[in-house]
């Protein structure tokens, strides 16, 4: 049997199991390389070498950056900001979604772009009237197109580029996929806005999204802030030291809480105040600053309520609703409004349902806090095994906080890298490894924060079909297929020729990702390119286009995958749409580009 016989072989057993879909593609990618391992198609060496391929890094890096943009704020201010500007009347919002989306895509990849945008884009669908299957699926196809407006705007434009550069020794720039990616952006909004209604299900789930645009009121009424509480320090210079707790006397209009030791305990009422220990009371203004005077103290905080809103949540501060787990080592803890405990103040304690006021709990099982402190703080929370986060901080965060304090950073940290991208002044990899570097350097995200955020699955996926693309060029299985296609399209000319390879990208990337299609895809058209005697860069540039039409069925992308639940759609929802956008993409790419890129 020929090499190119076999290459063959595991190219559809690759493909089968991709649409089986019953093991990882991460586990297929690996199964993949072992295999050709296993046949002498390729070398130890170069089953590997897939995975610290320039590509792989640079994609790799590009997940960073993302989470940079995100977890600073910049995708939540921009969604907000889009929000109050474009209105509810259903053309108008929809626009601006689906441009909204194509330039977040740029920056941040297609499934970052919807993953991103999917509150923002669900709340403005609730505040419209609108069902969220009319605006969702368009979010996620503009999405799609918008990651062919810059080089870095998906692994896909890497890898074709890439591809150019090894074989021409000149790559496509780093806004040259604009030339086809906003022609792309204009016609798919243009279907789905003037199309949409008719092609799109009128359907919103029971089940969406959390919406936090009114979480600190909802929290503010839910424990009554009404007065607050002041935290007063006791100076050295006090004549509230040395005496018990039991003897601080306030006046009527002062009510005392509970005092805290300089170690963080509460204190009880035999425990002698010390310097350091804050005394914890809430009433009239007046009162509370005749015992400041009276006794020598000195104010650590003063109330947040329901007029100090801004306070509550902001770029460096925010709030947390935890809940005591069983068998928690808090239960049992005496605790108290405005008691300060890892790092974050009790605002407020809830049990069975009913506000506890101002009085001192012993707590247990069940009982709710409400707690406010810097952000890292209250984010910590998420990972503590004594109680249990109601709403997630983080997306609290994201949400509700314009621009966190590290968007400049970030801003500039992107804008650094898009430089070096646009200048070649260092290769793609290096500059992705500076800019994630950046990141973590200028505080953005955290280093676990940047491993989380890399999709390893995607890693292992191009890395792991690295070498079937190799094998395929190397073993003459792409002269083969490239020579039969060749014989079926004949001397049609260039543009049959793009449409040839159009239709084969576009079908085999409905069930395998695009990544992966684009890769089983490249060595053929390369082939069929020299067969025909067509310069490659069209073709590529072709292949790049196709490889993004991912459409027909919501397996196609994992941007669709995000939006497929939030907007109730079924299997079958997606080819009405798919179809008149993908369509839309043909004759657009098959008029442009052997225009644009003619030489």
């Amino acid at each position: 049997m020929s090499d190119a016989t076999v290459s063959l072989l595991i190219l559809a057993a690759c493909v089968g199991l991709f649409v089986w879909n019953r093991l990882s593609v991460g586990v297929v990618a690996i199964l993949t390389a072992l295999a050709l391992y296993a046949t002498g198609l390729v070398d130890a060496a170069q089953a590997v070498a897939g995975f610290g391929d320039p590509v792989v890094i640079f994609i790799a890096t590009l997940f960073v950056l993302s989470e940079g943009l995100e977890s600073s704020g910049v995708t939540a201010w921009v969604g907000q900001q889009l929000v109050q500007r474009a209105g509810t009347a259903r053309s108008r919002l929809l626009i601006a979604l689906m441009v909204l989306a194509a330039l977040m895509a740029a920056l941040v990849t297609p499934n970052g772009a919807a993953a991103a945008l999917l509150p923002v884009v669900v709340l403005a669908a609730r505040r419209s009237g609108q069902a969220t299957s009319q605006v969702l699926m368009p979010l996620a196809f503009a999405a799609s197109a918008g990651a062919l407006l810059v080089l870095s705007g998906s692994p896909v434009n890497v890898i074709v580029a890439d591809a150019l550069a090894d074989r021409t020794g000149e790559p496509f720039g780093f806004f040259e996929f604009a030339l086809m990616g906003l022609p792309l952006v204009l016609v798919t909004v243009a279907v789905s806005v003037l199309g949409g209604r008719r092609l799109l299900p009128n359907r919103t789930p029971s089940s969406l999204p959390a919406d936090y645009s009114q979480h600190v009121d909802t929290l503010v009424e839910h424990y009554d802030l009404a007065v607050g509480f002041f935290r007063l320090t006791v100076r050295a210079a006090s004549d509230m030291v040395g005496r018990r707790c039991a003897e601080v006397a306030v006046p009527d209009d002062v009510r005392l809480i509970g005092v805290q030791r300089a170690s963080g305990s509460p204190a009880g009422e035999d425990d002698p105040l010390e310097v350091g220990s804050v005394v914890v009371v809430t009433g009239s203004n007046a009162g509370i600053a005749s015992v400041i005077e009276q006794h020598g103290l000195a104010v650590a905080s003063t109330p947040l309520t329901r007029g100090t809103r801004e306070a509550l949540l902001g770029r460096e501060v925010g709030v947390a609703e935890v809940v005591v787990r069983p068998r928690s080592r808090l239960i049992g803890e005496v605790a108290f409004a405005g008691v300060a405990h890892w790092g974050v103040t009790v605002l407020g304690i809830r049990r069975r349902g009913k506000d506890k006021g101002a009085q001192k709990v012993t707590l247990a099982e069940g009982d709710s806090l409400l707690v406010h402190g810097p952000w890292p703080a209250v984010e910590a929370f998420s990972d503590n095994q004594d109680v249990l986060v109601v709403d997630s901080p983080e997306l609290v965060r994201r949400q509700t906080v314009a621009l966190g304090p590290t968007a400049r950073r970030a801003l500039a940290v992107v804008a650094l890298t898009v430089v070096l991208l646009a200048t070649g002044v260092v290769p793609p990899a290096i500059a992705g490894l500076i800019g994630a570097g950046a990141m973590v350097i200028c505080g953005v995200v955290t280093g676990p924060q940047a491993y989380r955020a890399i999709s390893w699955q995607t890693v292992v996926l191009i890395g792991g079909l690295i070498p079937l693309s190799v094998a395929i060029a190397t073993s003459g299985a792409a002269d083969l297929i490239a020579g039969w296609l060749g014989g079926m399209v004949g001397g049609g000319g260039e543009r049959v020729l793009l449409a040839t390879i159009f239709l084969l990208t576009l079908l085999l990337g409905q069930v395998v990702s695009n990544t992966a299609t684009v890769l089983i895809v490249l060595p053929i058209a390369v082939a069929m390119a020299d067969d025909a005697g067509v310069p490659l860069a069209p073709v590529l540039m072709l292949v790049a286009v196709a490889g993004a039409a991912s459409f027909l069925t919501p397996i196609a992308t994992p941007a669709n995958l995000i939006v497929t639940g939030p907007g109730d759609y079924k299997f079958s929802d997606f080819w009405k749409l798919g179809l008149a956008t993908t369509v839309a993409w043909f004759v657009v790419s098959i008029a442009l580009i052997p225009v644009i890129w003619s030489g």
